[in-house]
């Protein structure tokens, strides 16, 4: 079935003032007039070298309570490595289009492969973005055919990149097990342990010719535990906050972190997932490589026994992983 791409849309309209009516939000969304303008969000920005683990964790840790994201610098990952990651994914979207459909998404891939749409939009709304899922560790869960064989170094900065990423991931989970009070191994554990699914996605979202109408990604928290972002240099990440959307402020080759709906379930609520969007460009292509940490599929997650008590009471259901993705993507209550 022919699926029209937002890469193909955008390059119909570089010469218009407009864009197709399913791309254009209710008012309550468009990013013109729901936009706080003139203030960037500066966010807590953490230094992982850092040799004082007790300031980390309580850095980390608030930064999870009060923000629910976060960046970190000197986070053990070469500049190299990320800059090789957003070549090889750069180059990949600049292919014909017949060479990206050959890893297209299929009913029976899932989530895995090049696409365009993701879940259920309130009335038919689409977002300005294509996209491009695989996952990247652990090998079992691995399959090549959905990873781009051009270009041919696609690969290896994939599996370099991910290599690196699994340290910086095994801190921050051990910071947030010992900021609520858990043995630095236990809140990895709750969340599949060394079975945790890597699964890396792609944003590209075109030049839009009415950024003031469209968003790329609609408002959302990540049903993963914990996603660990890079973005290009063109500005596109919000951030709900008191009410209003910011910018946020990006630090080149920082990486941004986002507490996801499964550290919120598993700290019962003590950490909060962000609720954040996407604006688009007029100009500038914007991308965008997160890592999606997420329990395999059969997995139960609930809040951590240890967490809940009679003063503080479980919040949330304890379901497997699949169910809880199920009801998101599909709007049923949780």
């Amino acid at each position: 079935m022919e699926v029209d791409r937002v890469q193909a849309i955008a390059s119909l309209s570089t010469n218009v003032d407009t864009i197709p009516s399913e791309f254009i939000r209710s008012e309550n969304e468009q990013p013109a007039i729901t936009t706080l303008h003139g203030v960037v969000l500066e966010v807590p920005v953490i230094d992982l070298s850092h040799s004082d683990e007790e300031n980390l964790v309580k850095l980390i840790a608030e930064a999870a309570q009060n923000w629910g994201l976060f960046q970190v610098v000197n986070h053990g990952i070469p500049d190299e490595a990320i800059s090789k990651l957003i070549e090889v994914g750069k180059e990949f979207f600049e292919l014909p289009k017949e060479e990206k459909e050959v890893i297209a998404k299929t009913p029976e891939s899932g989530i895995e492969g090049y696409g365009t749409s993701l879940q259920k939009e309130i009335d038919g709304k689409k977002g300005w973005v294509d996209h491009l899922f695989h996952k990247i560790w652990p090998p079992p869960v691995i399959n090549h055919k959905y990873w781009p064989k051009n270009p041919p170094s696609y690969r290896e900065a994939n599996e370099k990149y991910a290599e690196k990423l699994r340290e910086v991931s095994d801190k921050l989970f051990k910071y947030l097990s010992l900021g609520v009070g858990l043995e630095g191994h236990e809140m990895k554990a709750a969340v599949g342990g060394d079975d945790l699914i890597y699964l890396m996605k792609i944003n590209y979202y075109p030049p839009c010719p009415r950024p003031d109408l469209a968003l790329g990604v609609v408002a959302h928290t990540d049903m993963s535990s914990l996603t660990i972002l890079v973005p290009n240099e063109v500005q596109g990440l919000q951030v709900f906050r008191d009410g209003y959307w910011y910018d946020v402020k990006y630090i080149p080759n920082a990486l941004i972190i986002h507490i996801g709906d499964q550290i919120e379930i598993l700290s019962n609520g003590k950490y909060k997932a962000v609720l954040h969007r996407t604006t688009v460009n007029k100009e500038k292509t914007r991308m965008s490589w997160p890592v999606f940490l997420e329990p395999p599929p059969e997995h139960e997650v609930g809040p951590i026994s240890k967490l809940v008590n009679e003063e503080n009471p479980s919040k949330y259901k304890t379901k497997k992983y699949k169910d809880y993705v199920y009801c998101k993507l599909n709007k049923l209550p949780q």
